[in-house]
């Protein structure tokens, strides 16, 4: 891929001497979902496919992008002091917004550069494109003007990018399991703290499969603002009696001894949801630690309830590919990843049987949806690095 990237390069813009490769992965939540932004749990890991990136400096301030996965978008031209979202700049918002908050946190940018990017993340698929994008703008930018940033430091500010810049309200996580991604291993890290472990993922007859709908989502203009705003009500009401920060730091208990403050019931839900799923997830790792993949998997199964029942963000196609991985024998636990509203599921399956669950999946996924679903058997990797 090293290769590919520097041909795109110099296809577009020609031969440039001092020419660096950077690559950034995508990722998967292997359970922990929407407590990110809730000061819970999650627990994500870097995957060995994302996004590839050349660059070379220049001698003025002209930035020019191109991205092989946009070739009809062609090369993206602006200057390095005027950054601004603009829809005809499509995906170079995303580098661009992650150029203008290190440049507000005070990093002196003062030169333009070339840069040509590649990806084979599926767009829209839920595996975080965009992160894995912001974390290759942010770590090529540090790299190239020598700024040294500490890596969570640089996570958070390509956090703050999508936020203020792109306007999407997303927790950290993504953002963190890229920049902070390590081979074979996933991170438990607590959303309202940022304190992290690192956790082995140690399957020796298992694979993780992810699954993608190939149902298109856009996190801005999906729900997903919509039950931050849920959460963010639930939380104020139990506040009037809890000293808490965040649903995260609820326990199971005190969230059944306190439910009755909440008095709408979707808003109950949506707390329900995000108090017992982190809970989940610091069960699930530990029972990873035990060497226990079968507990694992079904706190995989029951996270997806929640998801379809209490936070209502599946939908039709995501409960199929769940539905059709819980009756395949091959399957220990499978969930929807991501945001929802489409995107991916991840399963953990039995290795010697993972073809036929593919085919198997894939073939009743059709019969029902009417067109074909993708599935990739999931390596996990180191995070955003120059290569």
């Amino acid at each position: 891929m090293k290769n590919n990237i520097i041909e795109i390069f110099t296809k577009v813009y020609g031969d440039r001497e001092g020419t660096r490769v950077f690559f950034s992965p995508g990722r998967v939540n292997l359970i922990g979902e929407h407590t990110d932004y809730n000061g819970g749990n999650v627990f994500p890991c870097a995957l060995s496919f994302g996004t590839y990136g050349a660059i070379a400096l220049r001698d003025d301030k002209t930035v020019r992008m191109y991205s092989e996965n946009f070739e009809d978008i062609g090369v993206i031209t602006f200057n390095i002091d005027d950054l601004k979202n603009e829809e005809k700049h499509d995906w170079a918002n995303y580098p661009k917004g992650v150029i203008s908050i290190l440049r507000n946190h005070g990093y002196d940018i003062k030169q333009g550069f070339d840069m040509a990017v590649f990806g084979n993340i599926p767009n829209g698929a839920g595996l975080s494109s965009s992160a894995s994008l912001e974390l290759l703008m942010g770590v090529m930018i540090d790299e190239i003007f020598n700024f040294n940033i500490d890596r969570v430091e640089l996570v958070k500010y390509c956090q703050e990018a999508e936020n203020k810049f792109i306007g999407v309200n997303c927790g950290i996580m993504d953002q963190f399991a890229i920049g902070m991604g390590k081979e074979d291993s996933a991170i438990l890290l607590d959303c309202n703290t940022l304190e992290f472990v690192y956790s082995k993922v140690d399957l020796k007859d298992e694979v993780i499969i992810i699954s993608n709908t190939n149902k298109r989502r856009g996190l801005a203009d999906s729900k997903y603002n919509e039950r931050r705003r849920e959460c963010e009500i639930a939380l104020s009401e139990l506040q009037t009696k809890l000293n808490i920060k965040s649903l995260g730091a609820v326990t199971e208990e005190e969230f059944e001894n306190n439910k009755h403050i909440i008095n709408d019931g979707t808003i109950l839900k949506r707390a329900r949801h995000a108090v017992y799923e982190n809970q989940r997830t610091l069960k699930a790792v530990k029972a990873l630690q035990n060497n226990d993949i079968e507990t694992f998997g079904k706190l995989m199964n029951e996270s997806h309830i929640s998801l379809r029942d209490d936070y209502e963000v599946t939908g039709k196609e995501l409960d199929t590919l769940v539905d059709l991985a819980w009756k395949h024998e091959a399957t220990i636990g499978a969930r929807m990843t991501g945001a929802g509203f489409g995107g991916c599921t991840v399963s953990i399956v039995k290795k010697a049987m993972a073809e036929d669950f593919i085919n198997a999946v894939g073939k009743g996924y059709k019969e029902i949806i009417g067109y074909d679903a993708d599935f990739y058997v999931a390596n996990i990797g180191d995070g955003t690095r120059e290569i």
